[in-house]
């Protein structure tokens, strides 16, 4: 791997320890790290990069996906349901997906991902039909460059069992924690710099059981790996708990060894004041999906009192059937602008937002080597020219939420360019975009 010389950026914004802003450095790239930043570096035999009217951040971090969803984006019956109502539709849909569509939808989220300024994104792929598994996502995000989280999810409890996905997509609770034994030992690198790590993640409360949940828990810690599910996202959600376990969704949590620095929960819309208490004791992680939440009307997440509490916050754009896009850096400008809604203009900078995009999503899935520039922290990177029409007039590059591209120059991900001059350097993105719209007819004639 040779080494990358990012040269003559405007202003660098490294969401290192001190915050720091740093306006006309350089900055070198080598064996994987940031190995020096400084003004006028010498390029020796480095690869140059000019950022002359760019803005440099660390690569943003993705804390909630369904990649296989990229298939089914803007289904007709689903684009206007909320939440229980719109899986209930998109269920039959994805049972008649297999390993061909999950492998190429991977690819094109993590295409799309990667365009946004993403370098890190987890996957919470929670349904296996017709014999996928979730090595067809990590073989995906190895072709497309991006370091990956996938998770291993999953559903116990069919419509028969009084559950909402249909019986065909659930699993025995036996096969399942025996796949998570596999999938982490063929795939979890626990070390400093890893491309790839494997958390666990039962879907949701309300489809598996109080068992697996549990049992999820003790094999987790056992391995080293992290748990990852949904919770408290509608008000559907917590009437389902009290009904169903007498409980809060937090309290749920806590019975079942589901807090803790190795736990992050996607949503948490309608966490009351206790529950962010108890996430903030425990640290732990909330993913924050905010154009998700809009789409399916679940409300705007507590976002601004869970930070103030001390809850580690991340950013999740979460499945395209639900967002129908995952643009990242789109995905934070909307968070800061909702925070400002629920709570007035002050409430959320674009710094701020930024940061939860970005190192504060590396800290929800216990990564502290990404989301920040500094020496030796990991080379992931994004360029934003803010030379086009996006930043004409702006008095503050840096502010990048406010006026600023929403697609990246350029990325690099541990070191290795994924985007250069606004293309993706690893696969030919067309003939992608027209692999995955046969496969999408396919799946919508079959069903």
């Amino acid at each position: 791997m040779s080494d990358i010389l990012i040269r003559n950026i405007d202003t660098l914004i490294t969401m290192d320890d001190d915050r720091r802003e740093l306006t006309g450095v350089d900055l070198r790239l080598s064996g994987g790290v940031v190995a020096e930043i400084g003004q006028g570096l010498e390029s020796g035999m480095a690869e140059t990069v000019d950022a002359r009217g760019c803005v440099v951040t660390p690569g943003l971090v993705n804390t909630h996906h369904h990649l296989y969803q990229s298939m089914t984006r803007a289904v007709p019956g689903a684009q206007d349901a909320l939440l229980f109502g719109w899986l209930q539709k998109l269920y039959p849909i994805w049972a008649a997906m297999g390993p061909e569509e999950m492998f190429v939808s991977a690819q094109v989220g993590l295409a799309e991902l990667a365009l946004s300024g993403c370098t890190l994104s987890s996957d919470h792929l929670y349904l296996y039909p017709n014999g996928a598994r979730l090595d067809d996502t990590i073989a995906a995000a190895r072709e497309i460059g991006l370091r990956f989280h996938p998770t291993r999810g999953a559903m116990s409890i069919g419509e028969s069992d009084g559950g909402l996905p249909p019986d065909s997509l659930v699993e025995r609770e036996a096969d399942i924690l025996n796949d998570c034994i596999r999938v982490i030992d063929a795939h979890h690198d626990a070390s400093v710099g890893a491309m790839v790590r494997v958390g666990i993640a039962p879907c949701s409360p309300f489809s598996v059981s109080r068992d697996l949940m549990r049992d999820a828990a003790l094999l987790a810690r056992d391995k080293g790996v992290m748990l990852h599910t949904h919770l408290a996202e509608n008000e559907e959600d917590i009437a389902y708990s009290l009904a169903k376990f007498g409980c809060r969704p937090g309290q749920y949590a806590e019975e079942l060894g589901w807090t803790g620095p190795d736990v992050w929960h996607a949503h948490c819309v309608k966490l009351d004041g206790a529950e962010i208490d108890l996430f903030a004791r425990t640290r732990t992680g909330v993913a924050h999906c905010p154009c998700s939440n809009c789409r399916l009307g679940s409300g705007i997440a507590p976002v601004r009192a869970m930070r103030d509490a001390g809850v580690p916050v991340g950013l999740g754009v979460d499945g395209s059937a639900s967002n129908d896009a995952g643009n990242l850096i789109a995905e934070a400008r909307q968070s800061m602008l909702l925070q400002r809604v629920q709570n007035g203009a002050d409430a959320m900078s674009p710094r701020e937002a930024l940061e939860i995009a970005t190192r504060g999503g590396a800290d929800v899935l216990g990564r502290p080597e990404c989301g920040r520039v500094a020496v030796g922290k990991r080379a992931d990177i994004a360029i934003w020219d803010t030379r086009g029409i996006e930043s004409a007039g702006s008095w503050d590059p840096a502010a990048l939420l406010l006026a600023g591209p929403s697609r990246v120059r350029d990325l690099f991900v541990e070191g290795r360019q994924v985007v250069s001059d606004g293309q993706l350097s690893t696969v030919d993105l067309g003939q992608l975009v027209e692999k995955q719209n046969r496969l999408a007819k396919r799946l919508a004639e079959r069903t």
